[in-house]
């Protein structure tokens, strides 16, 4: 298979519904699913047993019990589990255009890693998106966003299908070029030379962490944000704290000061 789709969720079942909808109309069709789910009820995994027929591979489903959030811990589970020597990496709350798995595939090259962003939708316009609005492509139209809610921004410049525009806003975007947990992907076997995600960290900035030590590693990254295009979602944020994100900063600023590759509590702890 050309990559593994690594997705995170927790207790976000409908949501799940629409992000999986989305992979199901890939272009693109040679690739398998997992599902890192960090604790959710029943539930999610009725939500993926319903799409088990929908993809050229069966859907690998890892999980674990909820003890707060783990994301790091359930990704690299996930990453033991896939089978392809590529991975993308995306949020249970981000819905992917149907290209998305194609652009990855086709701009992936040995010693980079591809950072792609999102298109953010408010709550009232998240939940009017119905399954047929994605099998048909309708919700990643700046019009009929408009009509549900969405306000003006230049920020619709995200959504474009014109190649030779979408290629130029990559070029220009002050966007940094970082590992993004809701649309990046890199080769299986740089992300277990750096021993994975790292689990000492929580909610904050946990896979930027990630991708600056691909960079001490020596790898590049290449900007597909406006080319690699899925709308965020919009839900709460309950578990974060401003404890958690000093301390994932302070770990960050040590990591990048040393230029560790390697970290200790990561993949090889669940060997």
């Amino acid at each position: 298979m050309k990559a593994s789709i690594i997705i995170s969720t927790y207790n976000a079942e409908e949501w799940l519904q629409k992000v999986l909808t989305g992979f199901v109309v890939q272009t693109e069709k040679d690739f398998e699913i997992v599902i890192a789910d960090d604790g959710s009820k029943p539930l999610t995994k009725q939500i993926v047993d319903g799409f088990s027929s929908s993809f050229k591979y069966p859907i690998v489903y890892v999980w674990q019990e909820d003890n707060g959030f783990q994301k790091t811990l359930i990704l690299n589970k996930a990453i033991l589990k896939a089978q392809s020597d590529y991975m993308i990496f995306t949020d249970g709350d981000c819905i992917p255009r149907n290209d998305f798995v194609a652009i990855h595939i086709k701009n992936r090259e040995e010693g980079y890693f591809l950072s792609g962003g999102y298109f953010k939708l408010p709550m009232a316009t998240s939940k009017a998106i119905t399954i047929s609005d994605i099998q048909n492509q309708y919700c990643f139209n700046y019009n009929w966003l408009k009509k549900k809610g969405l306000k003006t921004s230049f920020k619709v410049l995200k959504l474009t299908k014109i190649q030779f525009v979408a290629n130029f806003m990559n070029w220009i975007t002050p966007t940094k070029k970082s590992w993004n947990g809701h649309n990046s992907s890199g080769w299986k076997t740089d992300i277990i030379a750096i021993n994975g995600y790292n689990h000492d960290m929580q909610y904050g900035g946990l896979d930027r962490e990630m991708g600056e030590r691909l960079f001490n590693l020596g790898l590049l990254s290449k900007q597909i944000r406006y080319t690699a295009v899925c709308l965020h979602l919009d839900h709460s944020r309950s578990y974060e704290s401003k404890e958690t994100w000093q301390k994932n900063q302070n770990i960050r600023n040590f990591n990048k000061k040393n230029k560790i590759t390697y970290i200790i509590n990561g993949l090889d702890t669940l060997k």
